[in-house]
C-alpha cells in the first residue's frame, strides 16, 4: 500500500500532534488526519519527535506556536503531568498525561486511556463490569488506566499480577475513593484464578512468549492491549478456550476519539479512524 495523502495545510489550519521518542511508528497521524478530512475540518495532525530532556522546551513551544493541543506518548507521559498548568481528575489520579489541550495559553493535561477503555468495553466488547471480577497482568501506566476504568464501571474484584507486588500500590492509589477491592498476586499466581475478564497490560506475548494466564472459558473476555499483533499468547489461548478475545486496537481508537473531542468539541467518525488504523497495521514495518 502507498502512503496516505498529505493533508492540505493553509494559513488558517489548526495544528495538533503527538509528542514522543521515538514517534515515527505512531498510528495517530493517520487516524486523526483521516477524521479531519472526513469532517471537512481545517486541522492537521503531525508527529513531533522530542528527545528525553527536551520536554519542557517542547511544551513551551506548543503555546508559542499556537498549537491547539497534542497527544503525549512514551517516555513523556509522567513529565507532561508535572509540567501542565492544570490536570483533569483522571490525569491527576493516574499521574500521567496522554492528551494536552491548550486553552487561553494554558496547558490542560488529560488522560483519555481510562474513558477510552470504558468506551471500548461498553461499545465494542459489550461487557458490563458491574460486580464482576478481573485480572490485569502488569502494573504499569496502562494497567492503572484500565483499573480506574473498571473501578468506575463498578467492578467487584480486581487482581493485579505483577513481578513486584509493591508496584501495585500506585494502582490502589489511583482508585482512592472507589469501592473496587484491589489485591496483588505474584505474576505466576495469575494461573490459579478464573476471572470474568483478563487484560494483558504488559508487552509480553506479542512474539509468542509464555504468560501466566488465568483459567478461561466460554464466558470469559480477554483483552490484550498489544495492538500490532493479531496472534498474541493471550489471544491465542483465550480463543482456544472458547473465550471472547480482543486486541488493543479498540482502546487505541477510543482513546484517540476522546482526545479528538477535547480539541475540536466534536465526535469523530470512528469508522474512518478505524479504517485508517487497520490500513497502518497492514503496512510493513519501516
Amino acid at each position: 500500500m502507498g502512503e496516505e495523502p498529505s493533508p492540505r495545510v493553509r494559513g488558517t489550519t489548526r495544528t495538533v500532534g503527538v509528542i514522543g521518542w521515538p514517534v515515527a511508528h505512531s498510528f495517530s497521524p493517520a487516524m486523526h488526519n483521516a477524521a479531519f478530512e472526513a469532517m471537512g475540518l481545517d486541522w492537521v495532525y503531525v508527529a513531533l519527535p522530542v528527545r528525553p530532556g527536551a520536554m519542557a522546551a517542547a511544551l513551551d513551544g506548543l503555546v508559542a506556536l499556537g498549537f491547539a493541543g497534542v497527544n503525549v506518548t512514551m517516555p513523556h507521559k509522567v513529565e507532561a503531568a508535572d509540567r501542565c498548568d492544570e490536570l483533569s481528575d483522571d490525569a491527576r489520579r493516574l499521574g500521567a498525561v496522554n492528551t494536552i489541550a491548550i486553552e487561553a495559553g494554558r496547558r490542560i493535561g488529560h488522560n483519555t486511556d481510562a474513558p477510552g477503555f470504558h468506551r471500548f468495553l461498553s461499545h465494542d466488547a459489550r461487557f458490563d463490569a458491574t460486580a464482576r471480577s478481573a485480572v490485569i497482568l502488569g502494573a504499569g501506566g496502562a494497567a492503572r488506566a484500565v483499573a480506574l476504568s473498571l473501578a468506575r464501571a463498578g467492578l467487584g474484584e480486581l487482581t493485579v499480577a505483577a513481578r513486584d507486588p509493591a508496584a501495585v500500590d500506585p494502582i490502589a492509589g489511583a482508585l482512592e475513593g472507589l469501592p473496587t477491592a484491589v489485591r496483588a498476586v505474584a505474576f505466576d499466581g495469575a494461573r490459579d484464578l478464573r476471572p470474568d475478564l483478563v487484560v494483558n497490560a504488559t508487552p509480553l506475548g506479542a512474539e509468542g512468549e509464555e504468560l501466566p494466564l488465568p483459567q478461561m472459558g466460554a464466558d470469559s473476555l480477554a483483552v490484550d492491549l498489544i495492538y500490532r499483533s493479531p496472534q498474541t499468547t493471550l489471544l491465542r489461548t483465550a480463543r482456544a478456550a472458547g473465550a471472547t478475545a480482543f486486541g488493543g486496537l479498540g482502546l487505541l481508537l477510543h482513546q484517540a476519539a476522546a482526545a479528538f473531542e477535547l480539541w475540536t468539541g466534536s465526535a469523530p467518525p470512528l469508522a474512518v479512524m478505524s479504517a485508517a488504523a487497520v490500513a497502518q497495521l497492514a503496512e510493513p514495518p519501516s
